[in-house]
């Protein structure tokens, strides 16, 4: 089956606007504080579909764009091994909207099969693609796309790192961006609204030791994201905070005022 079926990931999770608003975010942040700058982007597993809609690229190939109710985009592109006629895709793509629109991208991986168990006209080869296909069109983003980092000079330029030991810490906390991804989302799941402050040995990671760490979350409709700051234990606490509170405000706003894209 793997054979006569293929998916294609492209790197379209965002709208090109919203990709580039979060890279500049992390940019400014950094920039102004003079610390490490993060921002984890959002998930997408508890969204909702807006809209599937599939364009044919060729017989055996097509083009599936994901847009989801928070603005957010993701294309991905389909390969086949039995050819698909042009005239198939706008019935497909009705069936498909009409029976998953409105659910998660959790929701649809788990149920996806049992919603189109009926099907037996001539769009079951196509709907059975995106049976084969589903854990890889319906999911997140992958990890190690999901985090934009800026700043590093900046941490690096810091005298508490001129030590071997401590300058390793950063080259390891750089090299792993998961621990990072992995405190941010944790954070973002917290219930408060308010700026989070862990400073050294607060850090659940070891590796954080030697840092303070600084984060709010943004919003973009029904999920969240995280940004933050990361720096020596001395850093000013009230400007930093009073920096990252303000551009998660100011960033939730914008993408909100988005959302109808």
């Amino acid at each position: 089956m793997q054979n006569k079926r293929k998916a294609v990931l492209t790197n379209n999770y965002l709208s090109f606007e919203t990709d580039e608003l979060l890279k500049l975010t992390s940019k400014l942040l950094s920039k102004i504080t003079q610390q490490l700058a993060c921002v984890v982007y959002p998930s997408f597993d508890t969204t909702k579909l807006q809209r599937l809609q599939i364009v044919w690229i060729s017989s055996k190939r097509i083009l599936v764009v994901i847009s989801i109710k928070t603005g957010m985009i993701k294309t991905i592109t389909l390969e086949l091994k039995s050819g698909i006629k042009q005239k198939q895709i706008e019935s497909v793509q009705r069936l498909l909207n009409e029976r998953l629109h409105g659910l998660s991208f959790k929701e649809i991986r788990e149920t996806f099969e049992e919603r189109f168990r009926d099907i037996v006209s001539d769009e079951k080869t196509v709907i059975r693609l995106f049976i084969d296909s589903a854990d890889k069109i319906f999911t997140d983003k992958a990890t190690s796309h999901r985090l934009v980092i800026s700043g590093v000079k900046n941490v690096l330029k810091q005298p508490e790192f001129e030590e071997p030991e401590r300058f390793q810490s950063v080259v390891e906390l750089l090299e792993d961006e998961e621990i990072i991804i992995h405190i941010l989302d944790k954070k973002s799941k917290s219930k408060t609204n308010e700026v989070q402050i862990s400073i050294g040995s607060e850090n659940e990671n070891q590796k954080l030791q030697y840092y303070s760490f600084i984060s709010k979350t943004y919003k973009i409709g029904e999920t969240s994201g995280t940004l933050g700051i990361i720096g020596p234990k001395r850093m000013k606490y009230s400007k930093v905070i009073a920096i990252v509170d303000y551009t998660s405000k100011i960033l939730s706003e914008i993408l909100t005022n988005r959302k109808s894209y």
